[in-house]
């Protein structure tokens, strides 16, 4: 599978690192080039690094999105996340999209209107409160569901 990441932050260079190991290509997008230190000393063959904003649509081409299995945004930026994804969906018809959202009512909203996101405040809480309450936790997606429960 050919993967785009766009943040090469904690999760987007352990994704990047995991997909690797699996035998994936992986392009991983970060306006920080010193970002890119989180992949390791070592040069990976299956990752290629490019330097740029993912809201740009050179910088997406140059990342060889056209041709992308999958697509990713987890900057720490909600709305970076979100207009990627947009962009990625819409103009390049990616044929897997995701989006990691803080805000739970931004990402129920995107959920809504067909874009995957997943609520990393509202998976987190949920998993601490089943570890804190003695409760078996869920199935990770399930917490994702919560938001709607609880009207944010």
């Amino acid at each position: 599978m050919k993967v785009v990441i766009l943040g090469c932050g904690r999760v987007g260079s352990t994704m990047a690192r995991m997909l690797s190991r699996e035998g994936h290509s992986v392009t991983i997008i970060d306006w920080n080039a010193d970002s890119f230190r989180r992949l390791g000393s070592e040069p990976d063959p299956n990752i290629r690094t490019i330097v740029g904003s993912g809201t740009e649509v050179d910088v997406l081409k140059k990342a060889g999105i056209e041709t992308a299995d999958a697509f990713v945004a987890v900057t720490n930026g909600d709305n970076t996340n979100i207009m990627s994804v947009q962009i990625a969906k819409e103009i390049f018809k990616a044929p897997k999209v995701l989006a990691r959202i803080y805000d739970p009512v931004r990402a129920t909203a995107y959920h809504q209107l067909g874009i995957e996101t997943l609520c990393t405040t509202s998976i987190g809480a949920g998993l601490m409160t089943d570890f804190l309450l003695g409760k078996e936790p869920r199935p990770v997606l399930e917490y994702c569901e919560i938001e709607d429960e609880l009207n944010f």
